[in-house]
């Protein structure tokens, strides 16, 4: 037993040893860390839109809570105030005929019930603001108008954070793994990409990136180098008609970063293949991106992807998601140029060549026969 945990222990520890740093996870999510930013925090404020939807839902909901407690304690306060310089507080004694700011303040307690009920708007009616003193009039319009411009953003926030285009890019799913094998007698790297919605994604447009580290001829080291990759879909790659998963392949031929690696070369490479997904939501005509990425590691030389999509015997169309990331090994050249150079040499052994020393000569032929 002892041994056994010792092995599962030490080929965990070599296995995270292996494991490679990614930019973007799976998900999605970009791994990036700034340091030692010059600009003061205090700049996000000034689009403290887009702060207050980028933040967690625990960080929200906290903001959310203490702006309407926050605002009703302080207007409370002011309430109580104005209730104390006016002397309506019940340990002032006031007269039978001395009419109040605000009918039925007695404390801080009935200032703040006061100060909710004005700002919900819920006006049970026990307490209200009398005609006495302006300065309770004012008061109450600020807090009418503040209260009106706390609801409409908060609760806006709220609205956008739910109705995101990012919850519609869950559920796009990519493929665990990426393929390389022969399609259209093409090499070619296949991924396979799914909608699990009937709703459709319009436009939808599928691109990639080739992350490596690459050494200029100046010699200087350029780490995430970007190389774009081209991504083909047998409809083509705009405006996708996305209703069934879809087998996105990028075809590897000279122009390709891919076309240098080799079956037994590939996981010895440093790269990340980061594929995107960019449309707009049916439903609510916002644009979303939906990230993965790959390391060498995730890319199967000489697989292809099981069938997906069979026919039912009442003529519907039926999507088996438990062979969505399955692979089937087939016959494939170990390299791309392999292949290049054996397509070269089958069509150059259709083709005839002349030979400029041949030089054709005649011969006369006599008839030395006799009679």
């Amino acid at each position: 037993m002892f041994n056994y945990l010792r092995k599962r222990f030490t080929s965990h520890i070599r296995e995270r040893s292996r494991r490679r740093a990614r930019l973007v996870s799976k998900d999605g999510r970009c791994n990036i860390e700034f340091g030692n930013v010059e600009q003061s925090r205090f700049v996000f404020l000034i689009d403290i839109w887009t702060t207050i939807l980028d933040l967690r839902w625990r960080y929200k909901m906290t903001i959310f809570i203490s702006a309407f407690l926050g605002s009703w304690f302080l207007f409370g306060l002011l309430w109580y105030v104005v209730a104390y310089i006016h002397k309506d507080l019940p340990e002032f004694n006031p007269s039978i005929n001395h009419t109040p700011c605000v009918e039925n303040i007695n404390g801080l307690t009935s200032a703040f019930l006061f100060s909710l009920e004005t700002q919900v708007t819920i006006g049970y009616g026990f307490r209200c603001v009398t005609e006495q003193c302006a300065t309770a009039i004012f008061l109450l319009i600020f807090q009418s108008i503040l209260g009106v411009i706390i609801n409409s953003f908060m609760c806006g926030a709220i609205l956008a954070k739910i109705s995101r285009s990012k919850n519609r890019a869950k559920t796009i799913t990519f493929s665990k793994n990426a393929v390389i094998s022969k399609r259209g007698g093409k090499l070619c790297l296949l991924i396979r990409v799914a909608n699990l919605r009937k709703s459709l994604l319009i436009g939808s447009h599928i691109y990639g990136k080739l992350l490596k580290t690459t050494i200029t001829p100046e010699g200087e080291t350029i780490i995430l180098d970007q190389v774009n990759i081209e991504f083909v879909v047998d409809a083509g790659n705009e405006n996708l008609f996305f209703i069934s998963p879809l087998t996105i392949y990028h075809i590897i031929d000279k122009n390709s970063p891919f076309f240098h690696m080799a079956a037994e070369t590939i996981l010895q490479q440093d790269f990340e293949l980061v594929v995107f997904l960019d449309g707009t939501v049916e439903a609510t005509s916002a644009t979303c991106q939906v990230r993965t990425s790959y390391i060498p590691e995730e890319v199967l030389w000489g697989y292809r992807f099981a069938p997906i999509v069979s026919k039912t015997k009442e003529g519907k169309y039926r999507v088996d998601f438990q062979n969505f990331s399955k692979t089937v090994a087939v016959e494939t050249p170990h390299c791309a140029f392999c292949l290049y150079n054996e397509k070269e040499t089958k069509a150059k052994e259709k083709k005839g060549y002349d030979n400029p020393g041949f030089v054709l000569s005649e011969v006369s032929e006599t008839s030395d026969t006799k009679m």
